[in-house]
């Protein structure tokens, strides 16, 4: 596969995913990954080489504008980022695809309606076997197809918290998660969020598409592929080579399509990177690729009895939507709470490292851990940027009224439902796991790289699949709605481009 017809670049759920949507499609393709896979040690369900030792995160640094260098959250492995998540796969809601005004601005829409884009999130639940339940959750939208597998149970004391907020009037629901319970229980007593998957418990980009994918011959997978730059066609109208490189070699492939899919930063980073005549990068015309970075504002909540223990082992099973679309009493929205993975003494050692640890053994045992999310708004001058190969980020965060009110809002409920002590602290720019907005679609090539297939405006054999194309945040997980545009994408990619 000298020349492949495809090089797609990343192998998390973006780029697993387009390449199983173009498996049986006759084309070749080369996938190009810069981890390894992600081997089975006994690291992967210690709680203290994870979050205390850092035993996973990556070797290297990037900037904040203005020098201060930090170590982020962003996995390099075969299947990327996926392989530490928590298996969250929820649409966004129906009124996501449409402006909506929040106490921090406006959220733009999508440049299609959710009614077109339905049948593809049908299609990514299928693929990524989602576990889940309608009918629970109000502002659930339309399925065409129900949910093929139940949703995972709840432990003793997580029905417990359900039967608590529903005695309040509110609307919990199940998580949609994919998660073989069974198979990652198999493999330890541990929660999923946050550990590496090396089995087949959850089903992430390597153990779901890509598997799928590597089925078809005429698709390859190379790893320790790290991608330097492209390189445009002399007319600049096309991507004429990818450069990489492997093994300290520097590596050539000229392909006829290019995928790009490393990820929301790693994506911008690469095009940035790339020489262009107008000194800008590839894809820039609009002066956007790097700009609209968008990472949730986050905060995790411990609702604590002390009089009562938390026995749960794995706990991710509970979201409540009902501050999503307002805040209860009329007024804008503010966002979705979730489970955590049950936290142990060891993760808030993580965070807290002068607390002596008897301490936190107690506040984690006699916890229910939350995470409360809300929108990012987009902003020009929120943006990733480079400096030679440095990565360097300028978040301008927004909308922080509505995470603040989502917090005061639990805080009463869980203090309602009988928990005096109620702790909250929000994530920070080390943890980018919901990194999107870099390289958004839409429909006028003056304000976005990507046209509403992903298709490069500037270059018309590049696509760029991957949590960059969001042109919102919303306040949900985005990984199905990742999984469900790169089927779209596989599918306007054969019609258009694979026909005989």
């Amino acid at each position: 596969m000298t020349n492949p017809d495809i090089v797609i670049i990343g192998s998390g759920i973006g780029g697993a995913t387009i390449a199983s949507g173009l498996a049986g499609s006759g084309a070749s393709i080369l996938m190009l990954e810069r981890g390894e896979p992600l081997p089975a040690t006994p690291h992967t369900r210690d709680t203290r080489a994870i979050f205390v030792d850092g035993h996973y995160r990556p070797k290297e640094m990037w900037r904040e504008a203005g020098g201060a260098a930090f170590n982020p959250g962003n996995y390099y492995y075969v299947g990327g980022n996926s392989k530490f998540y928590g298996a969250v796969l929820i649409r966004y809601r129906r009124e996501d695809f449409s402006e909506m005004e929040h106490y921090g601005g406006i959220s733009p829409p999508w440049p299609f309606s959710y009614e077109e884009f339905e049948p593809w999130y049908s299609r990514a639940e299928q693929l990524f076997r989602v576990r889940g339940a309608l009918g629970e959750d109000p502002t659930e939208p339309f399925h065409s197809i129900p949910y093929a597998f139940g949703p995972v149970p709840d432990e003793p004391p997580i029905a417990r918290a359900r039967a608590e907020l529903k005695g309040l009037g509110l609307h919990p629901a199940s998580l949609p998660l994919g998660v073989d319970i069974d198979a990652w229980l198999r493999d330890g007593k541990t929660g999923w969020d946050a550990f590496p998957n090396t089995g087949t418990g959850k089903v992430d980009a390597q153990s779901g598409p890509l598997t799928a994918a590597l089925a078809d011959r005429n698709i390859r997978l190379e790893t320790g592929a790290h991608v330097e730059y492209l390189e445009a066609s002399s007319d600049a109208t096309t991507i004429a080579a990818v450069h990489y490189r492997q093994n300290g070699t520097l590596k050539k492939v000229t392909p006829k399509l290019v995928i790009l899919s490393a990820g929301a930063v790693n994506s911008a980073a690469i095009l940035l990177r790339s020489p262009s005549p107008i000194g800008s990068g590839l894809a820039n015309r609009s002066d956007q690729v790097g700009r609209n970075f968008m990472n949730h504002n986050s905060s995790a909540m411990l609702a604590i009895d002390p009089r009562r223990r938390n026995t749960s082992v794995y706990q991710k099973t509970l979201m409540l939507n009902d501050y999503y679309l307002s805040d209860g009493k009329g007024g804008k929205p503010l966002g979705n709470v979730q489970l955590l993975g049950k936290i142990d003494g060891h993760i808030l050692k993580a965070n807290v490292r002068l607390a002596p640890k008897f301490a936190l053994d107690f506040m984690a045992g006699h916890a229910v851990d939350w995470y409360l999310m809300c929108e990012d708004l987009p902003d020009p001058e929120s943006r990733i940027m480079v400096d030679g190969k440095d990565i360097v980020m300028q978040w301008r965060r927004s909308n922080m009224q509505s995470l603040e009110g989502l917090t005061k809002v639990m805080r009463e409920n869980f203090r309602a439902c009988g928990y005096p002590i109620v702790l909250s602290r929000p994530f920070d720019k080390r943890t980018p796991s919901h990194q999107c907005g870099t390289v958004r679609m839409g429909d006028d090539p003056a304000t976005s790289p990507l046209d509403p297939f992903c298709r490069s405006f500037d270059h018309h054999n590049l696509f760029v699949v991957d949590a960059g194309f969001l042109p919102n945040s919303a306040a949900v997980n985005p990984a199905l709605s990742i999984a469900a545009q790169a089927l779209r994408v596989a599918d306007h990619i054969r019609k258009t481009e694979l026909v005989a």
